[in-house]
């Protein structure tokens, strides 16, 4: 099983990365799941035709029990299993709890073990590497991470914050930093930067994503590129990424 988290800075596109990456893997095949680990719980909202997924800590506080994986969950492109955690009331509690309560509930439900995945994909925020928002990484979900950035100053930044708290992780064998997501915003020097930041810090560059119309295109009709546009520039890359990471489990 591939167990990927996907962290990057809030509005950096780590979503649109995730859910294009997972729609990749189904299009090759693979049983997908993706679990949107953010508080505004709209990881998913592309692979299922732009609808919103209701967030399992919405359900728990609403005081229902769930007793089986349909009830929080929902199915989109490519057959890939969706799930939100979503977050407290804006102001009010911890922003990772959502985190914590849901994988507590995927463990008791056998989420796992029931559909057995080939590729289960965390959109994990990563302005903030605590508590909850590190629980992929700490508690063994996922085995790699990739960060999405750009080459602006405060995308690189929370990068960096997300190597450290990983590297903080390492010696207890959870997840490791597989490489980075180039999401490119066209700034200036931009692949000379993140090129030296990668170096910096010890990691490569997996893939280097084009900034395209494609993308935002799709998404207007709620679709990832690969769903909307699979011949595109961009989509092609988003494949070749997901052979390179099924090729690196093999």
């Amino acid at each position: 099983m591939l167990k990927i988290a996907v962290y990057g800075k809030g509005g950096i596109g780590k979503s649109t990365m995730t859910s294009n990456l997972s729609a990749a893997f189904a299009s090759l095949g693979k049983k997908v799941i993706q679990i949107g680990c953010d508080p505004k719980a709209d990881s998913t909202i592309n692979l299922l035709g732009g609808k919103p997924l209701k967030p399992v800590i919405e359900i728990l506080r609403e005081g229902t029990d769930p007793q089986t994986i349909e009830e929080i969950s929902a199915r989109g492109f490519g057959d890939i299993l969706c799930i939100e955690t979503g977050g407290p009331t804006p102001g009010l509690g911890c922003a990772g709890r959502g985190i914590i309560a849901t994988f507590n509930l995927l463990d008791e439900l056998g989420l796992f073990d029931k559909l057995k995945p080939d590729v289960v994909m965390y959109d994990v925020l990563g302005d903030v590497v605590c508590g909850g928002f590190a629980a992929p990484i700490r508690e063994g979900y996922a085995e790699k991470v990739l960060i999405v950035t750009s080459g602006e100053k405060m995308a690189l930044y929370a990068a960096g914050n997300i190597c450290q708290a990983v590297k903080n992780f390492e010696d207890r064998g959870y997840a490791h930093v597989e490489g980075i997501i180039l999401n490119k915003r066209n700034v200036i020097d931009e692949d000379s930067k993140v090129e030296a930041f990668a170096k910096e810090n010890g990691i490569k560059i997996v893939s280097k994503i084009p900034r395209s119309d494609d993308i935002t295109l799709c998404e207007d009709k709620g679709m990832t590129a690969v769903e909307g546009n699979p011949s595109s520039e961009v989509a092609g890359e988003f494949i070749r990424l997901a052979n390179k990471l099924l090729e690196g489990e093999e």
